[in-house]
């Protein structure tokens, strides 16, 4: 059986205590490190590499989208997990947009959370299913100069099987290195993959990405 190794990066020391119980206590999780800020996160994830990180939305000195911000355009594979309190479209879009591997609410189920880290363990993007309505739903709230869903299946249909392999990878949260060594590529041959594929389309940015594959299907 693998075991997971997850990091808690949380100002809160009650909280830690109790995910780190709740966690501990599943066979196939281990907590390798704890950190109280932003920066403290940072560093440990820079020196242990786990595989999970569960990172706090608000935490002094660097917070969780500071964190996704540093951790951007480095080559660790841990994949981060935000834990907040904030039921709010614009900071799910932020997280995902940054490279963020799931959004989960501190107030939901234990379960869900535990769903959620062997989600993004093994690849995938966690979302609560009423937050993939609401980023589904927000393709056309936010933006009525958008195409109609049947023209954004038509331009999906019309990507190469090399850029569907890629648009699904990057929807999936994995890095421009990863999806190299996974699809035996270059990272230039990647990034000039991700540009054609996203013109194709229509959009800009990762979280227009993850909107478009959930229309699609891919992360439903």
């Amino acid at each position: 059986m693998t075991t997971i190794r997850v990091l808690l990066a949380d100002d809160h020391a009650v909280l830690r205590a109790g995910l780190r119980a709740l966690l501990e206590n599943e066979p196939d999780l281990e907590v390798v490190g704890q950190a109280e800020d932003g920066i403290d996160c940072v560093e440990q994830i820079r020196d242990l590499a786990p595989d999970v990180a569960i990172v706090d939305i608000n935490m002094p000195r660097c917070d969780g989208i500071g964190v996704l911000e540093k951790l951007r355009h480095s080559s660790l594979s841990t994949r981060v997990l935000i834990l907040t309190m904030h039921d709010d479209l614009e900071y799910l879009r932020r997280v995902l947009a940054l490279g963020g591997a799931g959004y989960v609410l501190k107030e939901a189920a234990s379960d869900e959370l535990l769903t959620a880290i062997r989600t993004v363990h093994e690849g995938g993007v966690y979302l609560h299913p009423d937050h993939a309505q609401m980023l589904a739903a927000g393709v056309t709230d936010d933006d009525s100069s958008e195409p109609e869903i049947d023209e954004r299946h038509a331009r999906f249909d019309s990507l190469s099987n090399r850029e569907a392999e890629v648009f699904r990878l990057v929807a999936l949260g994995y890095r421009n290195k990863e999806i190299a060594e996974m699809a035996h590529l270059s990272v230039k041959t990647v990034e000039t993959y991700k540009a054609r594929l996203m013109k194709k389309l229509g959009i800009n940015g990762r979280a227009a990405l993850v909107r478009y594959a959930l229309e699609m299907g891919i992360l439903s």
